[in-house]
């Protein structure tokens, strides 16, 4: 049975255990951001040939790459976050250890777009539903990399049963958070597209800005929304995962079984 969780009380003890990490989560996740953004910049600059990135297959090709690499990298991030929820130096290597089993987590990925996109086929509320319905499929992955994808879907689906709600409340309890980071970006677009629509209305022609100043300023965008990120990411990973926790104990839901828990905490109390 689902309980009601202390958003605020556990948002203040995910801040005091981030203090105490061993390797700096802002530093952790501005690399994570970094390479994030580097990945973004490729793709902006493979798709900028076309108009459209299905007329362009190069682009096409980059775009799906770089999203499934952007995946991998999160999962790195996911795990770090896991390792210092349970007192383990995580050093800034974890954020590879995704590509152990990147070949499940593209699968895991791939599935769960299908998933909420057939979901959003039948109005936008039941494609939100299925968001958050398979909103803990990456971190059962990440408990147990050897858990099937659709097992990892279906584990999240009962898991999230009766804290959907819950889950769209921490989410919106960071929203400022996101406006802020995303706040110069909208402004920019807008301002483009509103140059753009005028020129349409007017029958002037358009002069597009040249596409080195529109990288540059795209890059000086991204890096602004990195800066605001820093400063809450990590509590906001390890808050879900305290949530993930909580749903797995209420749920008796669990990647890995009882078995095998009780062999991986004897093997952890060997090394200390």
């Amino acid at each position: 049975m689902a309980e009601q969780i202390d958003r605020p009380a556990l948002k203040t003890e995910m801040k005091e255990m981030l203090r105490s990490a061993q390797v700096s989560p802002k530093g952790f996740v501005g690399l994570y951001l970094l390479l994030i953004l580097a990945l973004n910049m490729v793709n902006s600059l493979a798709s900028s040939g076309s108009p459209v990135t299905y007329g362009n297959p190069l682009g096409s090709f980059v775009s799906i790459l770089t999203s499934l690499l952007g995946v991998v990298l999160q999962i790195g991030f996911i795990l770090y976050c896991m390792d210092i929820r349970r007192g383990v130096r995580a050093g800034y290597l974890t954020l590879f250890d995704g590509f152990s089993f990147a070949g499940r987590v593209i699968g895991l990925a791939i599935l769960q777009h299908v998933f909420i996109f057939l979901w959003s086929l039948l109005f936008v509320v039941p494609g939100i539903v299925a968001s958050y319905r398979y909103r803990f499929a990456y971190l059962n992955l990440c408990e147990n990399p050897e858990l099937g994808c659709m097992d990892a879907l279906e584990l999240s689906k009962k898991q999230t049963v009766g804290y959907k709600g819950q889950l769209f409340m921490l989410d919106l309890s960071y929203l400022g958070w996101g406006l802020l980071a995303s706040f110069p970006i909208v402004i920019w677009v807008s301002q483009a597209s509103f140059r753009s629509a005028s020129s349409i209305i007017t029958g002037a022609a358009y002069i597009a800005p040249p596409l080195a100043s529109v990288l540059v300023m795209n890059f000086l965008l991204s890096l602004w929304a990195v800066a605001v990120e820093l400063f809450y990411l990590p509590a906001y990973q390890c808050t879900e995962l305290a949530y993930y926790e909580i749903a797995k104990r209420t749920s008796s839901v669990s990647p890995i079984s009882d078995a095998d828990q009780q062999e991986s905490d004897g093997d952890d109390a060997g090394l200390f």
